[in-house]
């Protein structure tokens, strides 16, 4: 007899429960993965505690997003030879019929917002199910507790990809949460000239050192240090780092905001941008290129996400979980669920 599947059901904020049911069966043009590991982010708490923005969300909901496995079954269309392969998947589920999506540019779909773990059921459960067309099967020996961070390494890549980095170059990373150390590892692979990363918690900002930058500073120490840098990639999203991004470019460099802000930040001064001539970017999510682009990083050993990783608990966790991703404690880094 199969046993009954698990999932994680979020009915309303602050409310959740562990839902058992029958295994989901893949349609058309679906995959169905056992869920290996599932990473919690802030955007998780936001859909927990009920701060993300409505059209965001829709209740009930299984989250996750982030997240590996291992297909289990493929509904019709779908080659039979993916069952067994080691895979991950994008979230965002883009219509590929609009403008954006036609140059490529999938992360900037114009039709209705649609992402697995927040309009759709995600991975923290037994089984997820994905459209086939958005999975990147992993190579055999794919460490899948590694690969569950390949969602945000994705984002990180988008970022990379977005400053065009060029070997020699000075680069400067704002904040040594997830998504600027998996940075830091992608940037080291150009060979920059320098690598520095700015974060006010110094022991996670230590952790950079064993990734590839080369020296870390404060906020406050970086001041010394301003407009040094060919490209400057800001990832932690507090009020005053876009601003702290703008000022440690160069004249005529490059910037690339990838940090969640909240309404309040600080803003850029048009002054400055405008007299340096400073090129601005910003990611939110990351298209399909940068999803292949951190893939075969972590194939050829170049990204190892393992190391951000300090907790894991199992489905029945997930109040704790959350609630250690919620905590502001420097000591946590990457929570993962393992089904």
């Amino acid at each position: 007899m199969t046993p009954p599947a698990r999932a994680i059901v979020i009915d309303r904020p602050g409310e959740h429960r562990l839902l058992t049911g029958p295994r989901p069966e893949p349609g058309p043009g679906e995959a169905r993965i056992a869920v290996h590991a599932a990473g919690i982010c802030g955007s998780d708490r936001e859909v927990y505690d009920g701060t993300r923005q409505p059209e965001y969300v829709r209740y009930p909901v299984t989250p996750g997003h982030e997240w590996s496995g291992t297909v289990d079954a493929v509904g019709e269309g779908v080659a039979p030879a993916l069952v067994g392969r080691k895979t991950v998947g994008e979230g965002i589920r883009p219509c590929l019929a609009c403008d954006r999506c036609r140059e490529g540019t999938t992360s900037l779909c114009t039709s209705a917002y649609d992402e697995t773990g927040f309009t759709r059921p995600g991975a923290f459960a037994d089984f997820l199910l994905a459209p086939a067309r958005l999975l990147h099967p992993l190579p055999d020996d794919t460490d899948l507790r590694a690969a569950a961070l390949l969602e945000p390494a994705a984002v990180s890549a988008a970022a990379v990809l977005a400053g065009e980095p060029r070997i020699g170059d000075r680069v400067a990373v704002v904040g040594a949460g997830t998504l600027g150390l998996l940075a830091v590892q992608l940037l080291a692979a150009y060979s920059p000239g320098e690598l520095l990363v700015v974060d006010p918690r110094v022991s996670r900002a230590e952790q950079a050192l064993a990734m590839g930058a080369d020296r870390i500073r404060t906020p406050e120490e970086s001041r010394a240090v301003r407009g040094r840098f060919d490209l400057v990639v800001e990832t932690a999203g507090a009020p005053s780092t876009a601003q702290d991004a703008c000022l440690l470019a160069r004249r005529g460099g490059r910037t690339v905001l990838t940090g969640m802000f909240e309404p309040g930040a600080e803003g850029i001064d048009p002054v400055h941008l405008a007299v340096s001539q400073l090129t601005i970017r910003s990611v939110f999510g990351a298209p399909s290129s940068a999803w292949s682009f951190a893939v075969r990083a972590l194939a050829a050993g170049l990204l190892d996400p393992a190391p951000l990783i300090t907790h894991e608990l199992p489905l029945t966790g997930f109040g704790e979980a959350i609630g250690l991703v919620g905590s502001g404690d420097p000591a946590v880094g990457k929570v993962l669920l393992t089904p």
